[in-house]
Order: C-alpha cells, then sequence, then structure tokens
C-alpha cells in the first residue's frame, strides 16, 4: 500500500479527537496493536512497510523545502538509541499501566493534564469540546497518560523528520524495533 498519500489525517484525527473528548486517545491502543496483528499475520513489517500514519506524516512534512537537511547521526542509525527507545517506550507503559491501576483502586487522583516524556507537566490545558461525566476516573487518567506518550513520540519523530531524513523516527520507532525483535525469534 505505496500509494496511500493521506494516511498522515490518522495521526492528526487522533490528535483532534482528543480535544473533542479526551477518552477517543484511547482508540490511539488500535494503532498499537494493529503492527502486530499484521506482522502475525503478514510475516513481515507491513505496518512500518505501508500502513503507519505516522511515517506518512513524517514523510509529508520532511520533504518541505524550507527545512534544513543535516546528515543523521550514525548513534541513531546504528547506535543504541533504537534500545533506549524501546525502554522509554517500556518504562512508559509501565508507569502508565500502574499510575493507572492506582487512580482505579484508589490509592492516587487522576492526572488529568498532558506530560511531556512522562515527567514534564505541559503547560496548557487541553481543551475538551464534549463532557463525559459518568465514566470511571481511572479512563480519564489512562487517557491522557495515552494521549501525553502519543504527543511526546510524535513531537520527537517531527524534530528528526524535520532536521535529518523524514523517517529517521522509524530507526528508532518501538514499534518497529519490536517488530524486528519477533521477526529474528521466528
Amino acid at each position: 500500500m505505496r500509494n496511500n498519500n493521506y494516511l498522515f489525517l490518522f495521526t492528526l484525527g487522533f490528535f483532534v479527537i482528543g480535544i473533542i473528548n479526551i477518552h477517543f486517545a484511547l482508540l490511539g491502543i488500535i494503532c498499537m496493536l494493529t503492527p502486530f496483528i499484521l506482522l502475525w499475520k503478514n510475516k513481515k513489517k507491513t505496518w512500518c512497510q505501508g500502513y503507519c500514519p505516522r511515517a506518512n506524516l513524517y514523510t509529508k512534512i520532511g520533504k518541505q523545502p524550507f527545512f534544513p537537511s543535516y546528515h543523521t547521526p550514525a548513534y541513531l542509525i546504528r547506535g543504541n538509541m533504537k534500545w533506549i527507545m524501546l525502554g522509554y517506550f517500556g518504562i512508559s507503559l509501565f508507569f502508565i499501566t500502574m499510575s493507572t491501576i492506582a487512580v482505579a483502586r484508589g490509592f492516587r487522583e487522576p492526572m488529568n493534564y498532558l506530560r511531556f516524556l512522562i515527567i514534564l507537566p505541559i503547560p496548557f490545558e487541553l481543551p475538551q469540546i464534549f463532557q463525559i461525566t459518568k465514566l470511571p476516573v481511572f479512563l480519564s487518567h489512562l487517557s491522557y497518560r495515552f494521549y501525553s506518550m502519543m504527543l511526546t513520540t510524535t513531537i520527537l519523530g517531527l524534530i528528526l523528520g524535520i532536521f535529518f531524513k523524514p523517517r529517521t523516527w522509524c530507526v528508532i520507532c518501538p514499534i518497529n524495533t519490536t517488530s524486528d525483535l519477533l521477526l529474528k525469534k521466528k
């Protein structure tokens, strides 16, 4: 599926629906599971090679002529950066899971705000066009944490795509790294 030029709209749509209501951010779980379903089904990285909406976004933005393009550092391509990103992703998922469980059990208050890199609060409130009040508070907490993680990795990917090759993020993407590991096992 190399001819679909509009997949980036799914990425942009994800961030828009989070503004409509943060609970829609939970739909991003589909983007985390689909690559592995396709990997299991096709025995290759079908998602990375043609369906990833963020890769499509990075390609669109990185091709702009007004951005300078620098040589991609070797530590990004052949170094440990992909393992660092996989570690960050794993730690993020662990903190998201544990903090959501703590909120669900009443051990802590939900964090209904965005964070960058897990720890840095973003200094603005995410507008919510449509309020849903009947859902458990742990779902709101999980939604904000998940939206924050997706926002962080998208921003990092955009920065890499602007300064280096458009899909530099794909080299260090945790989904790509995990897919490589799973393919090597088979």
